[in-house]
Formats: structure tokens, C-alpha cells, sequence
């Protein structure tokens, strides 16, 4: 069953690796560097954003970016320690925060214990049905005498063989590890698409055991995200078809795409309708939002929307300020940067724009119908989108405005919907519905949340 938490969640997206600034690459001797010990300096911001969910990208030992895990059990040295993870827990936990951790359970990397041991083994090691169509009748491309499956054709990444038993339990009584000994609250599933369904049913089972529930969100970026998110299988996905259109829909002008994927979803006929995905405007593996936008103003309508549709809404580090970031064909490091909070806090690029974040928030976290309701869209034009929430608590009329000025929208409401509008984002005199007609002013680049009433 689904977490009841994770429906009223505002999720503060970290790379730790990044954050900190760590090493390129593990040296697997150095001393514990312990930089998660610093991480509950930022717990006062992400409170003053309203986020209520951390999730923490790879912490556990790898060689090199945290998808290349060396060792499930342990903690990345370049970050800390165990109680060093426990700790942050307890300190995010007594602040009302919930903690998902990424949990890479497709590949690991080159020096995860089981593969070294095949690689100083051969066929003799106990490992070898492991790993993803080992063989020893060809060779890789680094130079092994035997062959194997890389994630993606990244030979750096090792598929694992779930259907191997062994391997399925390793990891099983690696999540248990993680939840008894962190206490955390939910994962977040690498290369969802590429697990097993088998796998990622055991998965589903094992919550049933555990002391806590445990919320099972997987990266999907192709396909049919029912697929995998149903009641055997996850509980959520990234949805990564309205990131795409969350910012190329203000690139291009053209409100329609966005709008377009919303009603597909989410409208009367959606075919997500009820499934609470994961909403994002960038993360760790895309260019910062910032640098894709060609107006900086529109860093508003955008998150007046990432707020207000359908989905749990999500904000990766930094780009609360607006940082740019963008990839090129050989590093995501310009995308997970080391930052420091008291300088970002005091000289930020957009500085307006986390108190318009944490006025967002706030809305969603009063309004049943933002984190809970249904979807219909009501007008959409190239530069602005009207859509209605609802549920038995509350009906709410969104309208948000990509255009460089006030515009005057007028629209249709669903029979007996109401008699007057209040704004709940930018609170006034109520605006007065005739007929079913509302007609409502709406700032530059900016939104009008309205309750419906009598």
C-alpha cells in the first residue's frame, strides 16, 4: 500500500557527492570524510521552502558518481560514515522530514566485491551467475578475459542477474539494512525500466515485514508508466513527460504542449488518472531549468505550475536560486555542484524566487484539491493555461500567465462549480462568478489560485 505520506510531499532533491564536492573517485583507503555531518545546516532552508521529503542521492560506497556501487553496506567514504547517515536521518525525521534514498539494484560497478571476485577468479568464482550474461568465451572492453552486460552499453556498469536468487536476496537484505539502521522512508528506484518484474515484485512484498512503510518510486523515462507503478510493482514514477514539457513549453511559447500532457495524464480520460507521479523541472542527469529557459522570468509561471498540477512536486539543489548548470558530451559535474548555503543564501542569481517557491508550497500544503484532486483543463492559449482541481473538499481554478504582462482571462466553469472566487495565492476581494462565467486579471508571469465558493 501506498504511503499516505508521500501524497501531501514537497521532495528537496540532493547529489550529495556534488553537494560536498567530493572526489571524482573513490580511493576505497582514505579516512571517512564525514560531509553528511553538515547536511542539517540546510534542514532550516528546506523548511523555509515547505519541503517535507529529502531525497538523497547515492551515498553508498562506489567508485565513482554513486551509480557505480562497490559495496550495499557500506557508506561512500568521500561522504561519512553509517551513524554519520543514521544521524542525518534522526535530525531530518525530528524536523518532519521524510528521507528516500536512491537505490541502485540494477548494475553495480567494477569494484563491487562479487565482480572483483570474478575478475580474480574467473569461472572459478562462486559469483559468476551474478552478473548479467558473463561468459568467458569473448572478452570486454576492459581488457577481461570474459564478456558481460553493461547498463546502457556503459561497461563501467555491471548488470546484475536478478533472476539469480542469491543476488535477489543480497539485495533484499540490503533494503532491510537500509531500514533498520536508517530508519528511512521510501526509495528511489535507478533504471526502473530495466529491473525485473519479478525483482521489483519481491520488492512490493517485502514492505509487508518491514517496521516502516516504505515508499517504492521508480526513474522511468520511456513507456507506459502503469507498467511498473501498480498495486504489485511501484508506488510512483518521474514523470518525465511533463518535465519535458514544463520547459519547452515556455522555450517555444507554446502552452499547448504542456497542456496537452496534462489532459492526457490527468484530464477526465487520463490514463494516470490516480497515480501520484513525480514531478520534477530537472534533476541530476538533465541541464538546470535556468539554463534551458531563454526569459528568466519564466522560472515563475514554471514553478506556479510544477505546484499546482497533478503529482508530488520536487526541486533538485540549487535551482530554488535559479543556478545554471548545463551537460556536455563527456560530464554531468556542471549539473551536481558543490554549494555552499550561506553563500547561495546571500548571493543568489534569482533571489526572488525561493520565497515565491515557499508561497507555492505553502498554497499546496492548505489545499486539498492541489495535492489530491482531480483534473480538467479549462482554456489554454500559447502564453497561458486555465485548468479547475477538485475534489469533495474543494474546487480550485488555476490560471497561469507566461506572457511579460497582466492579461484578462474569461472562462467557463462547470455547471453549479459556484458563485464567487477567492485567491488563495494572492489573497483579495473575492471575484464574483456569472452565469458560470469567471472572468480574472492575472499577473505577469505569475498565477491566480481561486477557490470556488457560494
Amino acid at each position: 500500500m501506498t504511503p499516505s505520506w508521500t501524497r501531501d510531499a514537497v521532495f528537496y532533491h540532493v547529489y550529495p557527492l556534488g553537494l560536498f564536492g567530493a572526489p571524482a573517485r573513490n580511493d576505497f583507503a582514505s579516512r571517512p570524510a564525514r560531509h553528511l555531518q553538515a547536511f542539517p545546516a540546510w534542514i532550516d532552508h528546506l523548511a523555509s521552502l515547505g519541503v517535507n521529503a529529502l531525497y538523497l542521492g547515492p551515498v553508498f560506497e562506489s567508485t565513482a558518481h554513486g551509480y557505480d556501487t562497490a559495496n550495499f553496506g557500506e557508506v561512500d567514504r568521500r561522504l561519512g560514515t553509517r551513524d554519520d547517515l543514521a544521524a542525518l536521518v534522526t535530525a531530518l525525521h525530528a524536523a518532519g522530514i521524510r528521507v528516500v534514498l536512491d537505490a541502485v539494484l540494477n548494475h553495480v560497478g567494477r569494484d563491487f566485491w562479487a565482480f572483483r571476485d570474478v575478475r580474480a577468479r574467473g569461472p572459478d568464482s562462486p559469483y559468476v551467475d551474478w552478473f548479467d550474461g558473463l561468459r568467458f568465451d569473448a572478452s570486454s572492453s576492459y581488457g577481461d578475459p570474459f564478456a558481460y552486460r553493461g547498463w546502457n552499453g556503459h561497461y563501467d556498469l555491471v548488470k546484475l542477474n536478478l533472476r539469480n536468487p542469491a543476488v535477489v536476496d543480497h539485495l533484499l537484505d540490503a533494503v532491510r539494512d537500509w531500514v533498520d539502521s536508517f530508519a528511512i522512508d521510501g526509495l528511489r528506484l535507478d533504471a526502473a525500466d530495466c529491473l525485473d518484474p519479478e525483482f521489483l515484485r519481491a520488492l512490493a512484498r517485502l514492505r509487508t515485514g518491514l517496521p516502516r512503510q516504505l515508499w517504492l518510486m521508480g526513474e522511468l523515462i520511456h513507456g507506459d508508466y502503469r507498467t511498473w507503478v501498480n498495486r504489485d510493482m511501484l508506488d510512483s514514477a518521474t514523470n518525465y513527460e511533463c518535465y519535458k514539457g514544463l520547459y519547452s513549453s515556455h522555450v517555444d511559447r507554446n502552452y499547448f504542449e504542456i497542456a496537452y500532457s496534462l489532459q492526457r495524464q490527468f484530464g477526465p480520460d487520463g490514463i494516470y488518472r490516480g497515480l501520484a507521479l513525480y514531478s520534477f523541472c530537472d534533476n541530476h542527469d538533465v541541464d538546470r531549468v535556468a539554463s534551458r529557459l531563454r526569459d528568466p522570468a519564466h522560472l515563475y509561471p514554471l514553478h506556479c505550475l510544477l505546484f499546482t498540477m497533478p503529482g508530488i512536486p520536487s526541486l533538485y539543489y540549487g535551482s530554488e536560486w535559479g543556478i545554471a548548470g548545463t551537460r556536455t558530451a563527456t560530464s554531468d559535474r556542471a549539473l551536481r555542484p558543490a554549494l555552499e548555503l550561506d553563500a547561495m543564501q546571500h548571493r543568489p542569481p534569482h533571489p526572488e524566487l525561493p520565497g515565491a517557491i515557499a508561497r507555492l508550497a505553502r498554497l499546496r500544503a492548505t489545499s486539498p484539491a492541489l495535492r489530491d484532486g482531480d483534473y480538467r483543463q479549462l482554456g489554454v492559449q500559447s502564453l497561458w493555461l486555465a485548468f479547475l482541481r477538485a475534489c469533495p473538499q474543494q474546487t480550485v481554478v488555476v490560471v497561469v500567465n507566461a506572457t511579460g504582462a497582466a492579461i484578462h482571462v474569461e472562462l467557463t466553469l462547470p455547471d453549479a462549480a459556484g458563485t464567487t472566487a477567492r485567491d488563495l495565492l494572492d489573497p483579495g476581494p473575492p471575484v464574483a462568478i456569472h452565469g458560470g462565467r469567471l472572468r480574472v486579471e492575472v499577473p505577469a508571469t505569475w498565477a491566480r489560485v481561486l477557490e470556488i465558493g457560494r
